[in-house]
């Protein structure tokens, strides 16, 4: 009888453990069912499932099996360093982030975001806010692709969009802590704001898109990510640690072209239809110049005053001297011009057309994309009393436009991507 005790102790202690429960379970130090998006065993216990930890593959570069301190008994705290600072961020994973930053409702393009991809995976090994951000950016964007480009109701939302809301309110509850922790709370903020606006977006909820938007813009201005001059116009450095661009990963968004877009122009085959050869050539001159002939190339004229922008925030970034800056201050009135130009282009293009119709859903995405960039020069090496009531002006502005393109939006899809 005692033998088979023993035996039976020796099979339970020589079972090995599960190390790949939800993190609940794992805290809390019982058995997982795994079940996914929640497991049963959380769900019929009342508790929040936290999720499981590895949302993405990571390739240790140094294995902690063995990691023992200096007296040979094996270290807990080397053990959990190694653990997060020994990871490496896998080029698929990347990737795959960078992917699920472009979301389908808006953008079907991989975006050049490959560092801010490397920088919210590296941060969620070990950030709560952004683990839980992530989790719920895959859950609704693979929804998404699961259940098809049209939203669904609330009566049939699937389990898995219900995981990625429960994931977003925690990294919104997190997050909220997190700020009290000084620059790791910045640097939270700032890569939560990320996914934040690629959530809102896959959601197609434009106007709380822009919230997060302004207010991690905010963060980055408050803060100084980069050096500016003060109220004094005297020149201050940067934050001493530097902190997450949030400026640029908007701008490389923004930049790739509008899902939204309406079928091309008909092609001109050089043939006068009668309804054209009726009309005065001053008539001809407005039926030809309406935005779905013009929209493409005001979008390429935008992108090279996008790509302009990146360079000179780069050139922010660096400078030290006071003389450097006032050169760049010159620049960013030129690009502020350039602005100007484009928008005062476009909007008699939508005055002449014939007839009177709504203006393109990628046209006014087009218009969110000068707004943003207007916001981001506004608030570059300037911290002027009159700069932050330009700022708050812009921002005003551009919620209002963004809640316009919800209505919009909700129009499209409610028409079968039709007008």
């Amino acid at each position: 009888m005692a033998k088979n005790i023993v035996a039976h102790r020796r099979h339970i202690q020589s079972k090995p453990k599960v190390k790949t429960g939800c993190g609940t379970c794992r805290i809390r130090k019982v058995k997982c069912d795994e079940n996914k998006p929640s497991c049963h065993k959380c769900v019929h216990t009342g508790r929040v499932c936290d999720g499981y930890a590895s949302l993405f593959r990571f390739c240790s570069s140094k294995s902690t099996k063995n990691a023992r301190g200096d007296d040979g008994i094996k270290s807990s705290v080397s053990e959990s360093i190694t653990e997060h600072t020994g990871m490496e961020i896998s080029p698929h994973d990347i990737d795959l982030l960078n992917r699920y930053f472009s979301t389908k409702t808006m953008f079907d393009v991989k975006l050049d975001c490959d560092e801010e991809a490397k920088q919210v995976l590296q941060a969620s090994l070990t950030d709560p806010s952004i683990r839980h951000a992530v989790s719920s950016l895959r859950a609704l964007r693979e929804d998404r692709e699961t259940t098809g480009d049209v939203p669904a109701s609330a009566a049939q939302q699937t389990p898995s969009h219900d995981y990625g809301l429960q994931q977003y309110c925690m990294a919104l509850g997190g997050l909220a802590s997190t700020m009290s922790l000084g620059t790791n709370g910045l640097r939270s903020a700032l890569l939560c704001c990320q996914i934040f606006i690629s959530i809102e977006q896959v959601r197609e909820n434009y106007a709380v898109m822009a919230q997060h938007l302004v207010r991690g813009l905010g963060i980055m201005r408050e803060h100084r990510a980069r050096p500016t001059f003060d109220a004094a116009n005297e020149l201050t450095p940067a934050h001493p640690d530097q902190l997450p661009f949030l400026d640029v990963f908007i701008i490389k968004l923004f930049a790739a072209p509008c899902r939204f877009a309406e079928p091309a122009a008909p092609a001109d085959t050089g043939v006068m239809t009668l309804s054209e050869s009726s009309v005065s050539p001053p008539e001809q001159h407005a039926v030809s110049r309406n935005l779905r002939t013009i929209a493409p190339d005001m979008r390429t004229e935008l992108a090279r005053i996008a790509s302009s922008t990146l360079e000179f925030l780069g050139q922010v970034s660096r400078v030290d001297s006071t003389g450097a800056a006032l050169r760049l201050r010159s620049q960013k009135a030129t690009l502020l011009d350039s602005l100007a130009s484009w928008l005062a282009a476009l909007d008699p293009v939508q005055a002449e057309t014939t007839p009177p119709r709504p203006e393109l859903l990628s046209v006014s995405f087009l218009r969110l994309f000068h707004l943003i960039l207007r916001i981001v020069l506004l608030g570059s090496l300037d911290c002027s009393p009159e700069a932050c009531a330009a700022l708050q002006t812009e921002n005003e502005r551009l919620q209002c436009l963004a809640s316009q393109v919800d209505g919009r939006v909700k129009a499209y899809r409610s028409s079968g991507g039709t007008r």
